[in-house]
């Protein structure tokens, strides 16, 4: 029996071409905006999330300000009709005013959010009509 052999010239057109029907699918997605990983979670809900997660499932959301790139500055409660607390949003990160790192808090407050105002009274600050 003759051993058949692909030859070289057949075998880089044959990988070329899958490649480049690889990268136009993979362009295709990205473009469609259905390519995993390339939403971003929109910073009111990153907020209610990280707040919910440090401070409990009755967290609930003072004010919001936009500070620095994706950064986000306010304050949030730990429930209707407590105390509120600043604090400062990255996407992977919540930081609170009464955390023990108080010094980095303000450090990243005035870096991120110089305008920061006042913390708001007892009561929240959206309103339902």
């Amino acid at each position: 029996m003759a051993r058949r052999a692909i030859r070289t010239d057949r075998l880089i057109a044959v990988l070329g071409l899958t490649v480049l029907v690889l990268g136009v699918v993979a362009l295709w997605f990205v473009a469609q905006g259905s390519g995993a990983g390339f939403t971003e979670e929109p910073a009111s809900r990153r907020v209610l999330r990280q707040a919910r997660e440090q401070l409990g499932r009755t967290a609930e959301v003072r004010l919001i300000e936009p500070g620095r790139g994706r950064v986000v500055c306010g304050y949030v409660a730990p429930g209707r009709g407590g105390r509120p607390v600043g604090f400062i949003s990255r996407p992977n990160r919540m930081l609170l005013s009464h955390d023990p790192l108080n010094a980095e808090f303000r450090a990243m407050m005035s870096a991120d959010c110089p305008d920061f105002p006042e913390p708001p009274g007892p009561r929240p600050v959206v309103t339902r009509p």
